[in-house]
């Protein structure tokens, strides 16, 4: 029986987020998976952290026929790119396909923001970001895994009021554009989302509404609607789409 290719999918412990729910869009797709959590950001932030979500998205993924490992890392430490690599490939064998969907987000202006806060979101949203990909590139082999490599990261325009957030975004997508060309010799592709306004569990009613009333559709992009995308650019038939920013939030415009 032929084994599953591997995804790694960063950011994935909450059940309404979008990192869940790519590796469940995925899983039904044919692929393996392995995600990383953190759970002391979960903990710190409204929506808190719980265990049934981690073992509602590896029934998930097992029930989808897919093999499932996960890993708590916190990538604000450098070295911690370098253990991911090494434990999937100790655990799982070789990652075939990089999500990117793990962030720092704590809200702050530009006369608000601290320099740890700035520093912070840019450890953790870029220079991770960035490790990640540097270790993918270094172990994937596509002569090994026989398909072109993938690198989605998952990226946002808010930064109004969310500086750090946005700015650390905004620099994560030129490394992922740049890998577009760096690494086509490799045999990866590499193509950034902006998922515009998802409910994961952070929107007010009052926010809800607008959202709603600027969408065509009269309704709040889902974490699913990000997932299809993902698992598109993962496919065969997403091939010949590289080195693009794709906005995937239902037209609307702020």
């Amino acid at each position: 029986m032929k084994t599953r290719p591997l995804a790694l999918v960063t950011g994935a412990s909450r059940k309404a987020g979008i990192g869940a729910a790519a590796a469940l869009e995925l899983s039904r797709k044919g692929w393996g998976i392995a995600v990383t959590t953190w759970t002391e950001y979960d903990r710190s932030m409204p929506w808190g952290s719980s265990n049934k979500d981690l073992k509602h998205l590896e029934e998930g993924v097992r029930k989808n026929g897919g093999r499932f490992y996960s890993l708590e890392a916190d990538l604000s430490d450098p070295e911690t790119p370098g253990r991911i690599f090494d434990w999937t490939a100790a655990e799982a064998g070789g990652v075939s396909a990089l999500i990117l969907s793990h962030c720092y987000s704590v809200d702050s202006s530009i006369l608000t923001t601290s320099v740890e806060s700035f520093d912070r979101h840019f450890q953790i949203n870029t220079r991770a970001s960035w490790l990640l990909i540097r270790e993918f590139a270094r172990c994937f082999d596509f002569q090994e895994q026989n398909i072109p490599g993938r690198i989605i990261a998952l990226t946002s325009d808010h930064t109004v009021l969310n500086l750090p957030y946005g700015a650390s975004k905004g620099a994560l997508d030129r490394i992922v554009l740049a890998a577009a060309e760096e690494l086509k010799d490799k045999r990866i592709l590499a193509n950034v989302i902006n998922p515009g306004a998802n409910d994961t569990g952070w929107m007010s009613g009052e926010f809800k509404e607008l959202v709603k009333e600027k969408s065509f559709q009269g309704r709040i992009g889902t974490p699913e609607d990000t997932a299809h995308l993902i698992a598109f650019l993962c496919s065969k038939e997403g091939e010949w789409i590289n080195g693009q920013l794709l906005c995937s939030n239902g037209g609307v415009r702020w």
